[in-house]
């Protein structure tokens, strides 16, 4: 970290404060509980949420169904979750995004699959370890330092709770028929695109395309930056891909499906693809205009033609760019 640190400060154009010492190396376990913690914490939102609603309704719908969102959290479905993802996951900017303190958030690096995936992917490990650094650091860069992102999205994922405590109580109160007749599945859409309303979509779409821009631009970084200090990082970033691809197969495929994984691949891709044509059309001044505030978040259209971002957020850099708007 000391050594990645100084460098993206010196590419992003800002300093990292803390961002060193906030990072730490642990095992699958230690990352297990820490995503516990957080599933507690939005869950105990829930309930906070219900139990105010029950006291201006004067009933225990409420408390009942606290209950049950509070023994979710001790479900196998929970653990096996966990531990699907415990054995893949390489590193996490870790930030609770409705904790009612604005704290830091912390880097979490699961050192036993970091040594793993170098291994399969027959790689050295240091430059490895320095490739998803770079991944995750973005990620505090992202947020530490670019103060609209957090409460932008905090408030999305609070509606959308909102909206979920909304259809609990209709299933309470009309059963859940009331909810299957609002399915409409669509083709290529995840299974529960279907069962969500016309708000619930908007909401999720708007938090897909940050949480794209958040992935892709970490790629995108890894990369560019990683270029000056992973000799290697195109056969790293090679091997990478095929390896993803691989694994989505089988039992990984349908788990994938089920919980939203497959969704959260996309974004990595999709995201990328956008950074990569906003810098091949405006160059890395574009790039740095990507943060600049909610109304700089590029649009369901502009993610498929970066350019058409580029020429709306920062037209000033084709210049530099000619031939890429023509």
């Amino acid at each position: 970290m000391r050594r990645i640190v100084p460098l993206l400060e010196r590419h992003l154009g800002t300093h990292l404060p803390g961002v060193v010492e906030r990072h730490e190396v642990v095992d699958r376990g230690d990352w297990a509980r820490a995503n516990l913690v957080m599933f507690r914490h939005l869950v105990g939102r829930l309930e906070e949420q219900l139990l105010q609603r029950d006291e201006a309704r004067e009933d225990s719908l409420g408390a009942g169904l606290a209950a049950v969102a509070n023994r979710f959290l001790t479900t196998q479905q929970v653990a096996f979750l966990l531990s699907f993802l415990g054995g893949r996951v390489l590193g996490q900017y870790d930030i609770a995004l409705l904790s009612a303190e604005a704290a830091p958030g912390r880097l979490l690096f699961v050192e036993e699959n970091i040594r793993a995936t170098a291994t399969a992917l027959d790689v050295p490990l240091d430059d490895f370890r320095v490739w998803i650094a770079l991944h995750e650091a973005t990620h505090a860069f992202e947020f530490e330092a670019h103060p609209w992102l957090r409460p932008y999205l905090a408030e999305r994922l609070e509606r959308q709770i909102a909206s979920f405590l909304d259809d609990a109580r209709t299933i309470q109160a009309k059963g859940l028929g009331q909810l299957i007749r609002r399915w409409r599945p669509r083709s290529g859409e995840h299974l529960l695109w279907g069962l969500m309303s016309q708000e619930q979509r908007r909401l999720l779409r708007e938090t897909q395309l940050v949480m794209s821009l958040l992935e892709g631009f970490s790629d995108w970084v890894m990369d560019e930056v990683g270029a000056e200090v992973v000799p290697n990082v195109r056969t790293v970033r090679e091997r990478f891909e095929a390896r993803r691809d691989q694994r989505r197969r089988g039992l990984d495929r349908i788990v994938a499906r089920l919980t939203g994984l497959d969704m959260k691949l996309e974004q990595y891709r999709r995201g990328e693809r956008f950074v990569a044509g906003v810098a091949r059309t405006g160059g890395a001044a574009a790039v740095g205009h990507l943060w600049d505030g909610p109304e700089a978040l590029p649009t369901e259209a502009e993610f498929a033609d970066p350019a058409a971002w580029v020429r709306r957020v920062a037209p000033e850099t084709l210049w530099a760019h000619p031939a890429a708007d023509s």
